[in-house]
C-alpha cells in the first residue's frame, strides 16, 4: 500500500512540475502550450539580451510567436521532436542543475545567470548529444530571432517586394482555388499588364 502511495506522490509531483504553475498566456497559439511558451520567452532573454549590439531583444522578437508558425509547418514527426526539445531543456535541470540555491528548477523559473550557466553547461559537455541538442535550440531560435523584420532591417536584408508579371497565359486560367467563373476580363486592356518577352526568330520558334 505504501509503495502505491508513493507512486501516487510521485506522478503528482512529476504532473505539477510538469504542467502547473505557468503563466496564463494572453495570446492563443495553435501548437505552443503555456510551458513552451514560458520556456521560449526565458530563452530568449538569455540568448538575445537587451544590449546595444542587438536591433532588438529577445523578447521582443516574439520567438514563441515565430516558433509557433514553424511547428504548424512541420509534419508531425519533426514538429514532436521540436517539442521534445523544448521540454528536454525546460525540465532537464532536474538531471543537471543549476548553480546556487533552487537550480533544480525549472528552466524558466531560474534567474538570468542560472539560466546562462544552465546553457554553457550544455554548450560545454563532454556529452556529444547535449552538445547537438543545444546546437538544435540555437538554430530554431537564431532562425526566429534573424527573421524578425526589425532584425532584417538592421542587418540590411530587408526582403525586396516583388511584383509579379502577367503574361498572356494568365488570361487563359482562373486564379488558383477559384472556378472558370473567375477568369479574368478580356475586354481589359492588356497593354496595360508587363507582358512576356518577344520571341527571338531561330531560337525560341522554328523557322518559317
Amino acid at each position: 500500500m505504501s509503495l502505491v502511495l508513493a507512486f501516487i506522490a510521485l506522478g503528482v509531483l512529476i504532473l505539477r512540475r510538469g504542467l502547473a504553475g505557468y503563466p496564463k498566456t494572453v495570446r492563443r497559439f495553435e501548437i505552443l502550450a503555456r510551458r513552451e511558451e514560458a520556456f521560449l520567452v526565458a530563452a530568449a532573454e538569455v540568448l538575445f539580451p537587451a544590449t546595444d549590439g542587438l536591433a532588438l531583444s529577445g523578447g521582443e522578437a516574439d520567438l514563441p510567436g515565430y516558433a509557433d508558425r514553424y511547428l504548424q509547418a512541420l509534419p508531425v514527426r519533426q514538429r514532436n521532436l521540436v517539442r521534445a526539445l523544448f521540454i528536454l531543456f525546460e525540465q532537464g535541470t532536474l538531471i543537471w542543475p543549476a548553480p546556487d540555491r533552487g537550480g533544480f528548477k525549472r528552466f524558466s523559473g531560474l534567474s538570468p545567470h542560472q539560466r546562462l550557466a544552465v546553457l554553457r553547461n550544455w554548450e560545454s559537455s563532454g556529452l556529444y548529444l547535449r552538445r547537438m541538442c543545444l546546437t538544435a535550440l540555437k538554430a530554431v531560435l537564431i532562425l526566429g530571432y534573424v527573421g524578425h523584420p526589425q532584425s532584417l532591417s538592421a542587418l540590411g536584408l530587408a526582403p525586396w517586394k516583388i511584383e509579379s508579371p502577367r503574361v498572356e497565359a494568365d488570361f487563359l486560367y482562373p486564379p488558383i482555388g477559384q472556378g472558370r467563373d473567375a477568369l479574368p476580363d478580356s475586354s481589359l486592356s492588356r497593354s496595360s499588364f508587363p507582358m512576356s518577352p518577344p520571341l527571338v526568330p531561330g531560337v525560341d520558334q522554328e523557322p518559317s
